[in-house]
């Protein structure tokens, strides 16, 4: 087992270097063995100038037995999902084998982010980032989360820092602020249940069991917002603004229809249109060409 590494200390998060993208993604459907094997055979050579090819020389220096849990792992984190202790066998193997699952994320295209507050995700290159509706949504829910609580007396920190949030709460919130949940295009509270609080279940922010909703450590993303525009304004004055709130970067730019489409939490649009399969089964072809060439 590879020696444990800090969760990079010092910091809130580490991000790595971008990398070309690499449409590898079929690792999710691999299993560890079978991904070491299709692997190992690539000679340690010069790599060729290519952007759809994985540096040979990164599997000299991995090793991928040790990296037991890399299929669920990848598959959670592509999907725009939050690993936090919740995910305990998961975690602990991103933990322990940090740099190397970020080396081989990056060899990848993908960017790791460890934030020292327990939870890793993915995020797209940021230059080509762009605000899609789930950040959007759960951004304004957060905000209007922080002032709900805050008009009650409860302390917002306190609730969304592990505590939770009762489903039979949803209604009043609902009712108080629907000129604001209108900008998220929710209407019901079965459309909040659907668009929110479902995709916040998914993506890791929080967990759901009989009724109540409990916030896990991935909604530090959204409070660190939340806590910034307190800074320079009032947060319920930037709240009934026009302006737009800020909102985190997420591995997602959702189309409902989409989603109806296919039941995917996700529109993975933004890492092409190839099955997770045909991704790593090119990737390691034209590898395998190269070897063939040399």
């Amino acid at each position: 087992m590879a020696k444990p590494t800090s969760c990079c200390t010092g910091s809130r998060g580490c991000r790595g270097t971008s990398a070309s993208p690499v449409n590898a993604s079929s690792v999710a459907n691999i299993s560890p063995g079978s991904t070491a094997s299709a692997c190992a055979p690539l000679p340690c050579s010069p790599q060729k100038t290519s952007s759809q090819s994985i540096p040979r020389a990164l599997f000299m220096h991995l090793d991928l037995s040790e990296m037991s849990q890399l299929a669920p792992i990848f598959r959670e984190l592509f999907k725009g999902y939050h690993i936090s202790r919740r995910d305990p066998e998961l975690y602990a193997q991103l933990s322990n084998c940090q740099d190397q699952y970020r080396a081989l994320f990056k060899a990848l295209g993908y960017e790791l982010i460890c934030d020292t507050r327990g939870f890793y995700y993915f995020v797209p290159e940021l230059a080509a980032a762009q605000v899609n509706k789930t950040a959007q949504r759960l951004a304004l829910f957060t905000f209007i989360l922080v002032e709900h609580l805050a008009d009650q007396g409860r302390d917002p920190m306190a609730v969304l820092d592990g505590g939770s949030l009762g489903r039979d709460e949803l209604p009043s919130m609902l009712e108080k602020y629907r000129d604001l949940f209108l900008q998220a295009e929710v209407q019901t509270q079965e459309e909040l249940e659907e668009k929110i609080m479902r995709r916040m279940t998914q993506l890791g922010f929080a967990s759901e069991e009989v009724g109540i909703y409990r916030f896990l450590p991935p909604m530090h993303r959204f409070l660190d917002v939340c806590l910034s525009v307190q800074q320079d304004r009032d947060l319920a004055a930037s709240l009934h603004s026009a302006l737009p709130l800020p909102t985190p970067v997420l591995i997602d730019d959702d189309s409902d229809e989409k989603l109806l489409e296919t039941d995917d939490p996700l529109d993975l649009a933004e890492f092409g249109e190839e099955t997770e399969e045909e991704a790593l089964a090119r990737a390691i072809a034209d590898e395998q060409r190269q070897e063939m060439d040399t």
